[in-house]
């Protein structure tokens, strides 16, 4: 398929797309894509109508919550660089509306272009999901081959994280954060992450949306370890986020904080995209919580502990 062009409206998908080795056919990606680095290199089609850099976490909410509700987007798609791209194929999702541009948004692109490409709608719950999307981005590209062999190699790391943890005594109850003002709960594959890794969630909501939590539901859970995993931040950005969680009433109560057991991690890098790095993050997860058994061999800056 010499002629393949694609454009990626989504970090995860632009991730899975360079991991089978198609980068090269990669024309254009949203503001948000940032793995592998090169990538930032190459024409932007997407960009956030808001700007959250001025914004609090609560405006955030607030402000995106409105828009989803009244059917609007938050993001902008550029559709004389997609015209100008010509792209055979774009990549997006149905998955959150919060991640890439809406359907609407993919829809009023596509009346610029001549010729409609294909498009590749990932909406996937768990970490199967991913897999499968992965495949089936390998078989719409002709890149069956590289897919089969990620997915290999993704799915015997799992198995040996999963080897350890299930001969674990004891596994620690987790919590973790997506949001923090206000509170939200992990969702889709992250309960899952969590489990492979040998930890408990209960308040996690495996292979549905996160929500809203109050913090008399988190107090009662106890944590024992506390994951601030901001959605849309990387490590930095959830240490000062973390730092302000500790500030409130009642979290100098919980275990996970008299023990020193609070992490800011790289949501962005392991948890909130739904793409290979997830392995990682289930590998970065098992470390935290049985550091004795699993080693952590990725970035040091994948993780602080928070203080």
């Amino acid at each position: 398929m010499t002629n393949l062009r694609l454009i990626s409206f989504l970090p995860a998908a632009t991730e899975m797309a360079c991991a089978l080795g198609l980068e090269r056919q990669l024309v254009g990606v949203s503001h948000e894509c940032d793995f592998p680095a090169t990538v930032r290199n190459k024409p932007i089609v997407v960009r956030c109508a808001l700007p959250v850099e001025t914004m609090t976490l609560a405006e955030i909410d607030v402000v995106v919550t409105e828009r989803i509700r009244n059917g609007q987007s938050i993001y902008e798609v550029d559709q004389a660089v997609v015209e100008q791209l010509a792209p055979t194929h774009i990549l997006t999702q149905t998955l959150c509306e919060v991640c890439a541009p809406s359907t609407g948004e993919v829809a009023r692109a596509l009346k610029a272009l001549p010729s409609h490409p294909h498009i590749f709608w990932f909406t996937p719950h768990c970490i199967e999901d991913i897999f499968e999307n992965l495949r089936e981005l390998g078989a719409g590209t002709q890149h069956s081959e590289e897919a089969e062999h990620l997915i290999a190699s993704l799915r015997s790391r799992l198995e040996r994280v999963a080897e350890i943890t299930k001969k674990v005594t004891r596994r620690p109850r987790a919590f973790c954060l997506e949001w923090i003002d206000p509170y939200y709960c992990s969702g889709h594959w992250v309960p899952e992450m969590v489990h492979i890794a040998g930890g408990q969630d209960a308040l996690g909501r495996k292979g549905v949306d996160s929500v809203r939590m109050k913090w008399e539901d988190i107090a009662a859970w106890v944590p024992e370890i506390l994951i601030v995993s901001p959605c849309g931040f990387g490590t930095a950005k959830a240490v000062e986020q973390a730092k302000r969680l500790l500030q409130q009433p009642g979290w100098s109560e919980l275990p996970a904080v008299r023990n020193g057991q609070v992490f800011a991690v790289d949501a962005n890098a392991y948890f909130a995209r739904p793409g290979p790095r997830v392995v990682d993050g289930v590998e970065l997860l098992a470390h935290l919580f049985h550091p004795e058994l699993c080693e952590w061999r990725g970035p040091a800056n994948a993780f602080q502990r928070v203080s």
